[in-house]
């Protein structure tokens, strides 16, 4: 059996049209300003889901926005992965209800991977298995989280950088050559305890993480009080984002200048300015877009993306690395002909 090539045919993203602004958390927050919270972020806006709007449903609305724009017929898919770790439900997977709403063929996988800021990386990996290994040829992949009803609202620290927000992308094998290359992946569960969710799952994650309580941090819980150490996610991201872009870099046989772009998981302005300045990457290749939505998680590379795409600042040729990092704790990258 000839090994199939994968590329990335279309993307498009989805946000929910409830907008926190910095100006309204600096109301409720009067020791931060608007531009102290714009500062330390680099977030001017995060689209929040409504009280009745979940995963699934901006899920739903990514894939219907990819699908119509790309003409795509529903019927000619032949996976779904999911990547979103705030579920609906324990059970059924998220991705079967996605499944369904889409109008996917029932000869279709379906299945959710349940990572975050890397995540992205690790399901354009598992499409690019599932179509060299020939089980599938059009694999659309879509990220979704709500991660801000995790959030609990007097926690300033993570209110100010977190948005909602989805993504789709279709991947196919109609390419002359392999686009999505050189993957690579990384894992560290000893820095498991620095970003969780303590509450409303079956362990209580104060046996990870005694830290993470509500009580601990003199807040009124709100059933799931999202906990991240800030300074432990910064330090461990400048550590291993430069050892990944050159095991990256090594895999394909490239140097740093042979990278047109390089887009980052959109995790705060801060942090990514210190990282291209550490990798000595230059402003116009390293692109940034998270004024407008946020950290979205799985969702904030394949939203950069497809801002890159429409600005003019990506165009067909260019060789794209991408880098995830965060939750897990978790890595991985990339790269990406366009």
């Amino acid at each position: 059996m000839s090994v199939m090539n994968a590329r990335i045919a279309a993307v498009d993203y989805y946000l929910p049209e409830t907008v926190l602004t910095n100006e309204a958390l600096s109301v409720e927050f009067p020791e931060w300003s608007v531009e102290k919270i714009a500062s330390k972020t680099g977030v001017h806006r995060r689209h929040i889901a409504g009280e009745d709007e979940f995963t699934s449903d901006l899920a739903i609305a990514a894939g219907k926005a990819l699908l119509a724009r790309g003409e795509i017929d529903p019927g000619t898919v032949d996976y779904l992965l999911l990547c979103t770790q705030s579920p609906d439900y324990f059970l059924p997977t998220t991705a079967c209800i996605v499944h369904e709403a889409l109008g996917l063929s029932s000869h279709a996988g379906a299945v959710d991977i349940n990572m975050g800021c890397s995540g992205y990386i690790y399901a354009l990996g598992q499409a690019k298995g599932l179509i060299a290994s020939g089980q599938a040829a059009r694999v659309l992949v879509i990220t979704a989280d709500t991660y801000t009803k995790f959030v609990n609202p007097s926690d300033k620290s993570v209110r100010t950088i977190f948005g909602d927000g989805a993504s789709a992308t279709l991947v196919t094998d109609e390419g002359d050559a392999d686009s999505i290359t050189a993957v690579a992946y990384g894992t560290d569960g000893s820095g498991a305890k620095n970003l969780l969710v303590p509450n409303g799952g079956l362990r209580s994650g104060q046996d990870l993480a005694p830290r993470s309580g509500a009580s601990a941090r003199e807040l009124e819980s709100n059933g799931f009080d999202l906990y991240m150490d800030g300074p432990e996610i910064f330090n461990f991201t400048l550590r291993v984002a430069p050892e990944s872009v050159d095991r990256i870099l090594a895999k394909a046989e490239l140097e740093r200048d042979d990278i047109d772009l390089f887009v980052f998981h959109q995790a705060n302005a801060f942090m990514l300015e210190h990282l291209r300045k550490k990798l000595g990457i230059p402003k116009e290749k390293f692109f940034v877009s998270l004024a407008e939505s946020g950290n979205t998680v799985s969702s904030t590379i394949p939203i950069a993306l497809t801002e890159a795409d429409r600005q003019g600042v990506l165009r067909p040729g260019m060789r794209v690395m991408l880098l995830g990092f965060g939750v897990g704790l978790s890595w991985g990258g990339l790269i990406l002909t366009w």
